[in-house]
């Protein structure tokens, strides 16, 4: 069974930069890919980061890029997601998921995606 808790989440004015974190627990074993989806009211999941937990190897939704970092630290099993430059647009339920490579990469689809946190709320006022 894996357990993800996501924690960082909170209310931030526009430019901020919180950083979540996502600390991962169970048995993870051969699920090697961690992102970050969110999730804001009237709209659907949309993915916005991942890592391959082995080479390190990162991906971002256009919306994000040059704004957020993914990042891990293998000691802790825990992934961040450092969150620049905030912007309204960007409040959202933040979730972290975990899951497996399809075709030999990481993909950034949530059905790639079997265990998932709760989810931390990022509300962004301008």
């Amino acid at each position: 069974h894996v357990q993800l808790v996501e924690s960082g989440g909170g209310s931030v004015q526009a430019g901020g930069s919180p950083r979540l974190s996502c600390a991962a627990s169970g048995y993870t074993y051969n699920r090697n890919c961690m992102a970050w989806f969110r999730q804001a009211p009237g709209k659907e999941r949309e993915g916005v980061a991942r890592i391959a937990t082995g080479s390190g190897n990162t991906y971002y939704a256009d919306s994000v890029k040059g704004r957020f970092t993914i990042s891990q630290d293998n000691a802790k099993n825990t992934v961040y997601l450092q969150m620049n430059s905030l912007k309204p647009e960007d409040t959202a339920m933040y979730y972290c998921a975990l899951g497996y490579r399809f075709g030999g990469y990481c993909q950034l689809q949530e059905d790639y995606y079997t265990s998932w946190g709760q989810g931390t709320q990022v509300t962004v006022s301008s």
